[in-house]
Order: structure tokens, then C-alpha cells, then sequence
């Protein structure tokens, strides 16, 4: 082997034993991924571990459907308290998911952000490889004793000593670059480890939230058949024709008392000279965008279960549990609560004596007293309450009466 290939190899060797690869010119640095420190390594590694605890709880925060089941069981004698009861469990399961869907959404941004430093410091890693094999020609060229030739050229000892410390700065630059290689290396590791981890978790968060929706459809069929069974059971028919006029009544009395309220409050403000909402009698909005059929209209028909003369005071859109519910109007929000027949419920007021109300949604985005806008999203369809299926029970009361929503909607 010839002398100079002897000593190519010789640098080669050593810099890959080290795990060395030189930045490209002794004059001057520069990289596309400036940032990485021991610091943000630590932060990488940091993040790394907070990954795999949030993984865990995902694990262990799941819903334990059997252990509803059994403590509802108790309660399925009293109808209206085993509604209400699977109800706050639905509702809980509702929040589960919005919080799962929130983390998804925010680990697939940290994924896109963590691939893009990945690649930022792959593309460092290669330009610092590029250098290595630019400082080892140069070496090569030179000769191990081009320092020395150098100082030795000098012509005083000042010029000496200046040289002496041009080869100490060329030192401590390729000490330097050392440093930030490693650290590159590290960084490129901890980004990969990184990344693994938030794919995990992300793959976590999905499988939880197919989880939590099954628990929810398993519930939401639990009280389906729940209530099927005990209004065909024929034994109960007599007193379920009361319960259900009383249900009727309780409704009727809490939508007219909130009605009260606000003519009161109405009356308050003209007297005080304040502005009151007027409704312009403009078109309503679909309130329910995502549904797919009208499973109940509006108007008198006889109760296919009961056998009874039914007012049916609103119409039934049968929605995906978990769709939007828009206003239909400009308005006032005067309630938003829970009944054990209503589930969870809004009220509009849109002035004049004009009010819409919207049943059964698994969640509510609005709350007593806020204004809406037409379209706006208040909350989610679901099934909460006397309800055997998701849907969106829609209602619409013109001056203490209820009306068709198709006079508004059409």
C-alpha cells in the first residue's frame, strides 16, 4: 500500500472509530438545524417519557362498560332514574372522546413537527459527512506536517506565536465540531425515539376512542332495550299512558315557566327603556346538517307502543350521535340543561314570542344567557333522556303554543 493511501485510510479509521464527521471549512459554520444543544436533547428525551405516560393513561382511562351495567342495574325499576343515571354515564363517555379527538388532532401536528425536524437534522447529518471527507482531502494533501511546516515558516517570534494560535483556534474548531456531530447524532436518535413514541400514543388515542364509542353505542342500546321493554310489558300500559301525560306536562311546564321569565325580564328592560330581541321573520337553518332521514314528524298520530292519541310536538331528525346542532336563528340561549325526559336541551329565544328548543344532544356547547348566531354549532346530537336512538328532537313555540318548525324551515 503506498504511503498516501496508508494515511487516507489511517484518518478515515479514526474517524469513524471516534464517530467523527468534520464541518466543511476551517473559516466558517453552518448548519440547517443551528438548535440542537445537550438542552434540547434533554427536552427531546423529556417529551420521549411524557409520551409513554400519557400512552399509560390512555390504557388505564378506558370505560369499564360492565361496571355501569352493574351499578345500573339497581335502578332499572325506576325508569326515570336509570335514564338519568345512564345518562351521566354517556355524558362522561362524551367528554372522554372530545378529549381523545382533541389529543389526536394534537399529536398529529407534533408528528408533522417532529418529522420535520427529523429531516432537518438528517439533512445537517449529511452536509456534516460532506465536510468530514472535504477535511480529511485537505489532511491528505497537506500531510501531518503541514502544521508544523507552518509555524515553523515564521520569520519572527511574533508571527510565531500568531501562528501557534491560528492552529490552536483550528483545534479548538475541530474539537467543535466533534461536539456538535455527536450532538447531532444524538438529536437525530432522540427525534426517532420521539417520533415512535407519538406514533404509539397517537395509535393508542384512535384505538381508545373506537373504544369509547363502542361503550357508548353499548349503552345507548342497553337504555334502547331498557325502554322498549319496560313500555311493551303490558302490565305497565295503564300506568305508562300517566307517565307519559305527566312526562308531557312536566315539559309543557318547564318550557312555559322559562317562557314566563323571559316575558318578565322582557318587560323589565322596555319599561327601563332597553332594547328587547325582535325576530324579522327571517328563514330558518337546518338545525341538524347531518341527518339522514326525519324518523318522527310533527303533529297528532297514535302512539305505536301506548295505543294513545299522541301530540307530537316537534320533528325528529334522526342524526350520527356526535353531529353538529346548529342554531336555526339569531337568539338568546334561556336554557341549557338536563331533563330526565328532555336529556340535555336548549332554548332559543328569538324575540317576539318565537322560541325553538333542541332535545336529546349528548353534549352542549352553549350556556344560559350567551347569544347565538344563525348556523352556529351549540352542541352535539346524541341520545340523552327518553330517547331510544340518536336524533335531534326540534321544536318550535310561537307565543306560549307550540308550531310547525316546517312553517320556518321551509
Amino acid at each position: 500500500m503506498k504511503q498516501g493511501n496508508y494515511k487516507f485510510s489511517f484518518i478515515l479509521a479514526i474517524v469513524i472509530v471516534c464517530g467523527v464527521i468534520f464541518v466543511p471549512s476551517m473559516l466558517a459554520h453552518a448548519t440547517n438545524y443551528d438548535n440542537i444543544t445537550s438542552d434540547s436533547i434533554k427536552e427531546k428525551q423529556g417529551q420521549i417519557s411524557q409520551a409513554q405516560q400519557e400512552k399509560n393513561v390512555l390504557q388505564n382511562g378506558l370505560t369499564d362498560v360492565k361496571k355501569i351495567m352493574n351499578e345500573l342495574q339497581n335502578s332499572k325499576n325506576n325508569l326515570e332514574q336509570y335514564v338519568t343515571k345512564l345518562d351521566s354515564s354517556l355524558n362522561s363517555i362524551e367528554e372522554k372522546l372530545s378529549e381523545l379527538k382533541s389529543l389526536i388532532e394534537k399529536k398529529l401536528s407534533e408528528i408533522e413537527t417532529t418529522k420535520a425536524n427529523l429531516k432537518q437534522a438528517e439533512e445537517t447529518e449529511r452536509a456534516q459527512y460532506e465536510a468530514m471527507k472535504e477535511r480529511i482531502r485537505f489532511m491528505y494533501e497537506k500531510g501531518d506536517g503541514f502544521y508544523l511546516e507552518m509555524m515553523l515558516s515564521a520569520k519572527s517570534f511574533g508571527e510565531f506565536l500568531n501562528k501557534a494560535d491560528y492552529v490552536n483556534m483550528l483545534s479548538e474548531y475541530d474539537r467543535n465540531m466533534l461536539d456538535e456531530y455527536r450532538e447531532t447524532r444524538e438529536a437525530i436518535e432522540a427525534l426517532k425515539a420521539e417520533l415512535e413514541e407519538e406514533q404509539k400514543t397517537l395509535e393508542e388515542a384512535k384505538s381508545a376512542a373506537e373504544e369509547e364509542e363502542a361503550a357508548m353505542e353499548t349503552l345507548i342500546q342497553a337504555k334502547e332495550q331498557e325502554i322498549n321493554l319496560y313500555e311493551s310489558d303490558i302490565t305497565n300500559k295503564s300506568q305508562l299512558v300517566k307517565e307519559y301525560e305527566a312526562e308531557i306536562a312536566a315539559q309543557n311546564a318547564t318550557i312555559a315557566a322559562l317562557e314566563k321569565a323571559v316575558a318578565e325580564e322582557k318587560k323589565r328592560l322596555a319599561e327601563a327603556n332597553g332594547s328587547v330581541r325582535k325576530y324579522d321573520g327571517g328563514q330558518f337553518a337546518w338545525p341538524a346538517p347531518s341527518y339522514k332521514r326525519i324518523s318522527d314528524d310533527y303533529g297528532t298520530r297514535i302512539h305505536p307502543i301506548l295505543n294513545v292519541q299522541q301530540f307530537h310536538n316537534g320533528v325528529d331528525m334522526a342524526a350520527p350521535a356526535g353531529s353538529p346542532i346548529l342554531a336555526a336563528y339569531d337568539g338568546t340561549v334561556v336554557q341549557a340543561a338536563y331533563s330526565s325526559t328532555m336529556g340535555n336541551y336548549i332554548m332559543l329565544d328569538h324575540g317576539d314570542g318565537l322560541y325553538t328548543i333542541y332535545m336529546h344532544a349528548s353534549s352542549l356547547g352553549v350556556t344560559k344567557g350567551a347569544s347565538v348566531t344563525k348556523g352556529q354549532n351549540i352542541g352535539a346530537v346524541g341520545s340523552t333522556g327518553r330517547s331510544t336512538g340518536p336524533h335531534l328532537h326540534f321544536s318550535v313555540r310561537l307565543n306560549g303554543s307550540y308550531v310547525s318548525p316546517w312553517n320556518y324551515l321551509q
